[in-house]
C-alpha cells in the first residue's frame, strides 16, 4: 500500500510496530489465559465457587486477547478488511470484554474479603448467579453504542485497524454514555475493590500475617486501564483530535497488557489455580484445602 495511503500520523514502520506489539500482548495473553482456563475445566479440585470467578476472567481476557490479535492483523495487511459491520462486532465484542473483566476482578476482590475477613466462601448458587449477571450486564451495556440502539457508536482507533467506542465526536451520545459507563464501571468497581482490601488489609496487620499484596490488584487495574479512561473523559469535555494519533492509539494498546498481568496476579499467584495449572502441564501436586490462599 502507498504510504499516502496510511492513517494520518502513521507511517509504515509505526503500523508495523503497533502491529508487533499487538500480536505479542494478544498472543501471549492468550497462552496464559487459555491454559488457566483449561486447568479449571479439566482439574475437578480446582472447580470451586470462588474459582470460578477466575475462571470467568480468564474467558473475558481471552475475548479481549482475540480482538487484539484481529488488531494485529489488520495493522500488517494495513487496512481494516471486515467493513462496518464487522468494525461494529469488533467494537462491541471489545466492550463486552472490558466491561466483564472490570466486573470480575471487583467480585474476585469481594469474594477475597468474604474469605478472609467474614471466613465464609461463597456457594455455586452465589458466584454462578453473579456470573451469569455480569455477562448479561456487560452485553447490555456494549449493545447500546451498535446502531440498533444508537447511544454511542462504534467507530475506528485512530489506525484505522481496531475498532471502539467512537470518541472523536464528542457529542451529547457518547458524553452521556461515558459518564454513564464511568460511573457503572469505574466507581462502582472501585468502590467495591478498594472497600474489600481495605478491610483485608487491617485483618492481616491484626494478625500480624500477610499473604498477599492487597495493594497490586487495584493499582493494576488504574496502571492499564486509567490513562485510557482519561482520554476517553477528557473527549467528554474537549476535542479528542488535538491529541496525538499515535498517543492516542499507544493508551488502549497499553490498556489491553492487562490480560497480562491479570493473568499472574489471579491465576498464577493463586495458590488453588497455581496448583491446578501445574497439574495440567504435569508436574504439580494435588490441591489440599487446608493451603488454600488467594
Amino acid at each position: 500500500m502507498a504510504a499516502s495511503a496510511l492513517p494520518d500520523g502513521f507511517s509504515d514502520f509505526a503500523m508495523s510496530a503497533f502491529g508487533t506489539v499487538l500480536f505479542v500482548e494478544g498472543l501471549l495473553g492468550f497462552c496464559l489465559n487459555a491454559t488457566a482456563a483449561l486447568s479449571f475445566l479439566l482439574i475437578k479440585d480446582q472447580r470451586t465457587p470462588s474459582n470460578f470467578l477466575v475462571f470467568n476472567l480468564n474467558i473475558s481476557d481471552l475475548m479481549l486477547n482475540i480482538n487484539a490479535l484481529i488488531g494485529a492483523y489488520a495493522s500488517y495487511v494495513r487496512v481494516w478488511p471486515y467493513g462496518t459491520e464487522g468494525c461494529n462486532i469488533h467494537g462491541f465484542e471489545g466492550s463486552v470484554a472490558i466491561y466483564a473483566t472490570i466486573s470480575f476482578v471487583a467480585l474476585i476482590a469481594w469474594d477475597k474479603y468474604h474469605y478472609w475477613c467474614t471466613k465464609q466462601e461463597f456457594y455455586w448458587a452465589t458466584s454462578g448467579t453473579m456470573c451469569v449477571g455480569v455477562w448479561v450486564a456487560s452485553i447490555f451495556w456494549a449493545a447500546l453504542p451498535l446502531p440498533s440502539f444508537g447511544w454511542g457508536e462504534y467507530d475506528f482507533e485512530p489506525m484505522r485497524t481496531c475498532c471502539c467506542l467512537d470518541y472523536t465526536e464528542g457529542d451529547w451520545k457518547y458524553a452521556s454514555y461515558m459518564l454513564t459507563i464511568a460511573f457503572v464501571y469505574l466507581l462502582v468497581p472501585w468502590g467495591v475493590m478498594r472497600s474489600s482490601y481495605d478491610s483485608i488489609y487491617a485483618y492481616f496487620k491484626k494478625t500480624h500475617s500477610f499473604k498477599f499484596n492487597t495493594f497490586i490488584p487495584e493499582a493494576t487495574l488504574f496502571a492499564t486501564w486509567g490513562p485510557y479512561l482519561v482520554l476517553l473523559l477528557y473527549s467528554c469535555v474537549a476535542d479528542a483530535k488535538t491529541v496525538s494519533p499515535q498517543f492516542r492509539m499507544v493508551l488502549p494498546v497499553w490498556a489491553k497488557t492487562s490480560t497480562i498481568f491479570n493473568a499472574f496476579i489471579y491465576s498464577y499467584t493463586n495458590k488453588t489455580y497455581k496448583d491446578g495449572i501445574w497439574r495440567l502441564l504435569g508436574g504439580g501436586q494435588k490441591i489440599a484445602e487446608k493451603n488454600k490462599t488467594f
